[in-house]
């Protein structure tokens, strides 16, 4: 049922692309290929904050190909709080030297591709492209999106004993997930090394759950 709605809407969001340019969007992803997402924001508002920076890497199975990597600065259309400065240690003059946001999502879909897409709350980040993409292609994204934070809940719940009947509290920030994971932590608030540790999370909670 879920791949036949799935079906509907990527024929629908077909019928609506602006740009054929961008068709393959479309076409059958590779296999066992996926790419990491992340934006870093001036706000957590979808409405009228902007993207400063975007990042993503490729996985092939098991293996991050770091060389395959997009690090992209965008420059804002207007001030940049200072929160923001602070917090992801962009200046505004770092930032004038940025691609303007359509050219960055033109550099980011043609990496994607037709890959699904995996990323830590990655709801926000795709509704902060689409706010870009949907009066520039009519469409927003048609790739699969895989949820690094859906997946550890899982993993947890199935750790609970037979018994347990209550649905249990499970921590879902990003450091206590990676800790829980032994995975390796980077700078966080920084689009690439976010992307990279979803694509950690994404490799180790798929190995435990028995995935090929």
């Amino acid at each position: 049922m879920q791949r036949w709605v799935a079906g509907l809407r990527r024929n629908w969001q077909r019928r609506r692309l602006a740009d054929p340019a961008y068709a393959f969007l479309f076409d059958a992803p590779p296999p066992g290929e996926w790419v990491a997402l992340d934006c870093e924001t001036t706000g957590l508002d979808v409405r009228c904050d902007q993207i400063i920076s975007i990042g993503a890497v490729r996985i092939v199975g098991e293996r991050i190909l770091s060389s395959e990597r997009l690090e992209l600065l965008v420059r804002p259309s207007r001030s940049v709080p200072g929160d923001s400065v602070r917090i992801h240690r962009l200046r505004e003059r770092d930032l004038a030297r940025g691609l303007a946001i359509e050219d960055a999502l033109a550099q980011l879909l043609r990496f994607i591709g037709s890959r699904p897409l995996v990323g830590y709350y990655l709801e926000f980040d795709v509704a902060m492209i689409e706010r870009v993409l949907r009066p520039w292609l009519g469409t927003g994204l048609p790739n699969e999106r895989i949820e690094v934070s859906a997946l550890y809940y899982d993993h947890r719940f199935r750790q609970l004993l037979p018994w347990q009947q209550q649905a249990p509290e499970i921590d879902l920030r990003f450091a206590t997930l990676m800790a829980n994971l032994g995975l390796p932590q980077r700078e966080a608030h920084d689009a690439l090394n976010d992307a990279v540790m979803a694509a950690l999370a994404f490799i180790k909670l798929r190995r435990l759950a028995g995935a090929t």
